[in-house]
C-alpha cells in the first residue's frame, strides 16, 4: 500500500526524521490558508499523486500551465495561482501512463535553502533477508538513470537483523554522501530513525529524494514515498486510514473485498489461476503463444465458491477480455471447488467469450466429471501448453 508525500511527512515527524513543515490542501481556499501559516517568503506547492516524477510531468489540460506538478511559489498569489491550475487537473508523468492522474489534493511546503541533494532508501532485499540502504549523491535526478549510467555512484549496505542497527551503520551512509564534520553524526541520528519507522510500520520501501544538505549544513527529508506490506497492515490501523482508494484502480480494490491478488494488464486474455508462481508461468505461455494476458489473478491456496465467482466477475469486467484460462493445480485447494465456482460463474454471468480449463491436482477427476456434466460450453485441457494452445487458438479464431 502506498501513501502520499504528505501522510510520509507525517509519519517522518512521528520518529523526529528531519522535514519541511508543510499542510496537506483539497481547494485552493485550503492552499492558501495553508501558505499563509507559513514564515515565507518562498512556497512550494506539490501535486499529491500515488507517482514519481511530478516536478518533470505535464498535465492535459492547457489551463493548467506548463509548469509541471511542484511549483515553487514566490508570493501568496502564486500560491492561489497555482492550485487552481493543478487541483482537478491530470497530471501524466513517467510513471502514471499517459492516463496520468486526476490531482485532488495539494501540500504546500514551506521553501527550503537548498546546498546539495543527494538520495536515501531503505527497503527489504529479498535476496540477504535484510533492510538494505540504497544511498548516492546524484540526489533529485531519477535514480533508474544515475544505476543505468554511472552505476558506481550507487552505494548499498545492509543491516544484519541480528544486530539491528548500529552507529557503524550510520557512519557508512554518511561516507557514501561525502558528508563531513556535524553532517556525520546527523547523518547517523537520521538513518536510525528511518530504519527504525521501515522495521515498527513494516515498510517494503522507503525513498527519499532528495535528501538536501541546507545552506546551513543541515539535512532534510524533503520527499518522502512509502510502501508498506499489505500482508503486515491488520497491523497498523493508522496506517490503513492513509488509504486513498482514488489512487488505486477500481477492479484491484474490488478484488482486495475478497482477498484477491490482482493486477489489470493490458492484454485480452483473462487468467484465473491458484499460486503466484504458476499465474506468472501462464501469463508467460500465453504470450509464447504470441497472446498478450489481461490480468495477474491469483485466487489463493483455500479459494471458496464464492471467490471464484468473484474473480470470474472482476475478469469480465474488463471489455478487453476476448477469451478466459482457467489453470489450476489442486494442493490445499480442491479441484471441484474450483469446478463448482467455474460452473456458478458461467450460469450466473452468461460468459459469452471461450471458457478453457485446466485442472491437475487434489480430487481432478471429480472436478473434471462436474465440468464435463454441466451442460455448459467449457472447452478442457490436459496440461498448462495444451490449454495455453486451445485458448489463444478459440480467441483468434473469434476475432
Amino acid at each position: 500500500m502506498n501513501i502520499h508525500e504528505y501522510q510520509a511527512k507525517e509519519l517522518y515527524r512521528e520518529f523526529g526524521i528531519p522535514t519541511p513543515v508543510g499542510y496537506p490542501a483539497f481547494t485552493v481556499d485550503e492552499a492558501v490558508a495553508a501558505a499563509e501559516k507559513l514564515p515565507g517568503p518562498v512556497y512550494v506547492v506539490k501535486a499529491q499523486i500515488h507517482a514519481g516524477g511530478r516536478g518533470k510531468g505535464k498535465f492535459k489540460e492547457a489551463a493548467a500551465g506548463e509548469k509541471g506538478g511542484v511549483r515553487l511559489a514566490k508570493s501568496i498569489d502564486e500560491v492561489r495561482t497555482f492550485a487552481k491550475e493543478m487541483l482537478g487537473h491530470t497530471l501524466v508523468t513517467v510513471q502514471t501512463g499517459p492516463a496520468g492522474r486526476v490531482v485532488n489534493r495539494l501540500y504546500v511546503e514551506d521553501g527550503s535553502a537548498i546546498d546539495r541533494e543527494l538520495y536515501l532508501s531503505a527497503l527489504v532485499d529479498r535476496a540477504t533477508s535484510r533492510i538494505a540502504f540504497i544511498v548516492s549523491q546524484a540526489g533529485g535526478m531519477n535514480i533508474e538513470d544515475v544505476a543505468h549510467d554511472t552505476p558506481e555512484q550507487i552505494h548499498t549496505m545492509t543491516v544484519d537483523p541480528a544486530t539491528g542497527f548500529q552507529p557503524h551503520h550510520g557512519r557508512q551512509v554518511a561516507f557514501a554522501l561525502g558528508l563531513k564534520g556535524d553532517a556525520v553524526k546527523a547523518c547517523g541520528k537520521l538513518v536510525e530513525s528511518v530504519y527504525r519507522m521501515v522495521v515498527e510500520k513494516d515498510m517494503s520501501m522507503l525513498e527519499v529524494n532528495p535528501l538536501i544538505v541546507t545552506k546551513d549544513g543541515k539535512l532534510v527529508c524533503l520527499d518522502g514515498k512509502m510502501d508498506f506490506d499489505s500482508n503486515a497492515l491488520y497491523r497498523h490501523p493508522e496506517i490503513v486510514a492513509y488509504r486513498d482508494l482514488g489512487e488505486e484502480d477500481p477492479a484491484e480494490i474490488e478484488a482486495s473485498k475478497y482477498d484477491l491478488a490482482f493486477i489489470k494488464l493490458d492484454g485480452n486474455i483473462g487468467c484465473l489461476v491458484n499460486g503466484a508462481g504458476l499465474a506468472m508461468a501462464t501469463m508467460d505461455i500465453i504470450k509464447l503463444h504470441g497472446m498478450e494476458p489481461a490480468n495477474f489473478l491469483d485466487v489463493g491456496g483455500g479459494a471458496s465458491k464464492e471467490k471464484v465467482q468473484a474473480a470470474f466477475k472482476l475478469i469480465l469486467a474488463d471489455p478487453a477480455v476476448k477469451g478466459i484460462l482457467v489453470n489450476i493445480f489442486g494442493g490445499i485447494m480442491r479441484c471441484d471447488i474450483i469446478a463448482e465456482g467455474v460452473i456458478a460463474a458461467a450460469r450466473e454471468m452468461d460468459i459469452k467469450v471461450p471458457l478453457v480449463v485446466r485442472l491437475e491436482g487434489t480430487n481432478v477427476e471429480l472436478g473434471k466429471k462436474l465440468l464435463m456434466e454441466s451442460g455448459l460450453k467449457i472447452i478442457p485441457a490436459d496440461d498448462l501448453g495444451d490449454a495455453a494452445k486451445k485458448i489463444t487458438d478459440e480467441v483468434k479464431k473469434a476475432a
